[in-house]
C-alpha cells in the first residue's frame, strides 16, 4: 500500500500535539511497512510581511488552486492508494480534496480540532466553552473574533467555512474523517458533519515505558499554563490537600502568576518549567497521581496516554472527551471542571490511599495496552483506509 500524508506544520516557536501525532503516524506505517511520501507546508515560511499577502493567505485558505495543483502532480507521480490529511490550516486548503478526488484516490481527514465548525478551533471563548457557532453559519464568531483577537483574521477563517459548505466540499470530497474520541465526533455531527463517515480512533504513544512498582509521594500535572488548562483552580486545590506535594511540568502565559500565587499562599508546588518526553516520563511514572485539571474541550491530552502507559492514575475534569477517556472509579476520577473543593477532595482520597491509586494506574496500564499501542493503533488506521476506499468505490460505480 502506498499513503500520501498531508500536513500544515505550526510554527516552530507555538509547537502543537497535531505536528506530533502527523509524525508518529509517518513513523507508524513506514515501520509497518508502508510505502508513505509526504506533503507538507511549514507556518515558519509563511511571507505575511504585508497586507496584501495576509489577505492573499486568507483567500487562498478557502480555495488555493496552487494547493490543488502541487497535490495533483504528487498524485499523479506517487500514485498513492490513500491520501490521509492532518491539518490544512493555513496554507493549504480544502481544494486538496478535489484533487485527490479528482485523480481517483480516496481521502482521510483526522480532524485534531474543531476549527471546521469554529473558527477558533477549539469551541472556546474567554477560557471557557462555546458552541456558538455550532449548527450554524459562523457569524458570532466575527463579533467575538475568535482568531487572534482579530476580525480580518476571523473572517478568513468563516470564509473557508461558509465557502466549502455552499460547495459542500466537506460533504462530498471525503471518503472518511478521524475523530480522536466520541465526543469530539458528537460535536462535529452537530455542526453538520456526516456521522455515517466518522471514525473514531485515539491518539497512541509510541515510546516503550516501563512501570514503577514504588512510587514517590507526589502529584503531577503535565501541560500549558493557560486559563483554559484549569491551572488556577488546581493551585487553589492545593490549598485544601494535605501531605501531597505538587510538581508542575511545562510553561506558558500564566507562569509567573501561578509562581507568585503558589508562594504568597505557601503552597508546595514546585515549577520544573518545559522538559523532555523522557523526562516527563520519569517525572509521571513516579507520582502518585496525574491531575489534568482542564475546564476546555480537550481533543485527546497526550499526557493521559503518557499516564496511562506509566500505570498512574489520573484526576480529571468532568468534561467533554475527558469523561470517555478517564472512566470516573477505574483509572482515577472525575471531579467538577472549575470546583477546587471538589478537586482537593479527589486527591486526598488518593492521597490517603496509595493502594487504591496503585490498583487503579495498574487497570490504566491495562486499558493502554488494549486501546493505545502502535499496534492496535496500526491496525485501526488500515480497517479505516479499507472503509474508505470502499466508499469511494461505491460513489464512482454510482
Amino acid at each position: 500500500m502506498k499513503v500520501l500524508l498531508i500536513h500544515n506544520n505550526y510554527r516552530t516557536s507555538s509547537p502543537s500535539g497535531e505536528d506530533n501525532v502527523a509524525r508518529n503516524e509517518y513513523d507508524l506505517l513506514k515501520e509497518n511497512g508502508i510505502s508513505v511520501f509526504r506533503y507538507e507546508k511549514f507556518n515558519d515560511d509563511i511571507d505575511d510581511s504585508s497586507l496584501l499577502k495576509k489577505v492573499k493567505l486568507g483567500v487562498d485558505y478557502a480555495w488555493s488552486r496552487k494547493t490543488y495543483s502541487e497535490v495533483s502532480e504528487l498524485v499523479r507521480r506517487f500514485q498513492p492508494d490513500i491520501v490521509h490529511i492532518h491539518s490544512l490550516h493555513p496554507q493549504i486548503s480544502p481544494s486538496v480534496y478535489a484533487a485527490c478526488q479528482h485523480k481517483g484516490v480516496p481521502v482521510v481527514h483526522t480532524l485534531h480540532n474543531y476549527r471546521y465548525i469554529c473558527p477558533g478551533a477549539l469551541l472556546l471563548r474567554d477560557g471557557k466553552p462555546c458552541e456558538a457557532c455550532v449548527g450554524r453559519w459562523p457569524v458570532n464568531a466575527l463579533r467575538y473574533r475568535c482568531y487572534r483577537g482579530s476580525l480580518a483574521a476571523t473572517a478568513s477563517i468563516v470564509w473557508m467555512i461558509c465557502y466549502n459548505r455552499w460547495q459542500r466540499t466537506f460533504s462530498k470530497l471525503v471518503n472518511r474523517y478521524i475523530s480522536l474520541s466520541k465526543f469530539a465526533a458528537s460535536r462535529l455531527v452537530a455542526g453538520g458533519f456526516p456521522g455515517d463517515r466518522i471514525e473514531v480512533k485515539p491518539n497512541f504513544l509510541s515510546s516503550t515505558v516501563s512501570v514503577r512498582n514504588l512510587r514517590q509521594k507526589y502529584a503531577v500535572y503535565v501541560g500549558r499554563l493557560s486559563d483554559e488548562k484549569g491551572v488556577k483552580t488546581l493551585l487553589t486545590s492545593w490549598k485544601s490537600v494535605t501531605c501531597l506535594p505538587l510538581k508542575i511540568v511545562g510553561d506558558g502565559p500564566l507562569r509567573s502568576e501561578l509562581e507568585h500565587y503558589a508562594n504568597k499562599s505557601g503552597l508546595d508546588a514546585e515549577f520544573m518549567g518545559s522538559r523532555t518526553q523522557e523526562e516527563v516520563l520519569s517525572v509521571v511514572g513516579n507520582a502518585l497521581l496525574q491531575v489534568v485539571p482542564s475546564e476546555c474541550y480537550e481533543g485527546f491530552p497526550m499526557v493521559i496516554l503518557e499516564a496511562y502507559a506509566c500505570a498512574t492514575p489520573v484526576i480529571a475534569s468532568r468534561i467533554g472527551s475527558l469523561v470517555e477517556i478517564v472512566p470516573d472509579g477505574e483509572t482515577g476520577f472525575h471531579f467538577e471542571a472549575g470546583n477546587p473543593t471538589d478537586l482537593a477532595s479527589k486527591v486526598n482520597v488518593l492521597a490517603a490511599n496509595t493502594a487504591r491509586a496503585m490498583q487503579m494506574g495498574m487497570r490504566a496500564r491495562e486499558i493502554f495496552m488494549q486501546r493505545y499501542t502502535p499496534d492496535q493503533n496500526f491496525k485501526m488506521l488500515m480497517e479505516i483506509y479499507q472503509r474508505a476506499k470502499e466508499d469511494f468505490e461505491r460513489k464512482r460505480s454510482r
